[in-house]
């Protein structure tokens, strides 16, 4: 199995690093601070995941997933460029400004989009965009929904993208759910799907979606 980084220790990269570890991946959760981390927390992290100072755990990894914050991203991973090359770069993010209730305001990037910039800023990297059109809890449970998801990826290496798309099947996607747009340009079109959520859960509350095709 592979050793995966993810960087971020929320609720999108804690579920994604128990998903991919109980399925038998080598997982290292990397945080800004992991000194700092409540240790009850770090305690249910469960087997097979370890924390670690997330340039650490990116220099360790074959593949990174980065599920922190997509307003900062472009800065914090710039930093660990030399870390980061050669690797694949999954990047689950949105790039938003904070609405005043707290949810996902206008786009950082409207003029394109966060993937775009993180692959010309880290040339040596092949970045994928993916799982970036739902609520996190579907990232894990795509078959928890009524309707079938889709799940879209962006990203100019093909051999990138299918290794991404194996790491979609670990985590329960079907190979007919995962939709590939092309190069990492498409990801504009799925970062600016994320104008929806606000109004989606403002309206129908904090229940799981995914932006899907219907055919």
């Amino acid at each position: 199995m592979t050793t995966i980084g993810i960087l971020g220790t929320g609720r999108v990269g804690g579920r994604l690093a128990r998903a991919l570890a109980s399925v038998g991946h080598d997982i290292v959760l990397g945080s800004r601070n992991p000194d700092a981390m409540d240790p009850a927390r770090t305690a249910g992290l469960g087997p097979g995941i370890r924390l670690a100072e997330q340039r650490s755990a990116i220099a360790c990894s074959d593949i990174v997933i980065h599920a922190g914050p997509g307003d900062t991203a472009l800065d914090r991973l710039r930093a660990h460029e030399a870390e980061l090359a050669g690797k694949i770069l999954i990047d689950v993010s949105n790039a938003t400004h904070d609405a005043p209730d707290g949810l996902p305001g206008e786009l950082v990037h409207p003029d394109g989009s966060l993937a775009e910039r993180l692959q010309r800023a880290l040339p040596e990297t092949r970045v994928v965009k993916t799982l970036n059109t739902m609520l996190f809890p579907v990232m894990t449970a795509p078959g928890s929904l009524a309707t079938p998801p889709t799940v879209y990826l962006s990203g100019d290496d093909e051999d990138a993208k299918k290794a991404v798309a194996g790491i979609l099947a670990d985590l329960g996607w079907r190979p007919e759910w995962i939709e590939d747009l092309g190069d990492i340009t498409t990801a504009r079109a799925t970062e600016a799907l994320i104008l929806l959520v606000p109004h989606v859960l403002r309206r129908g509350g904090f229940r799981p979606f995914a932006v899907s095709l219907a055919r």
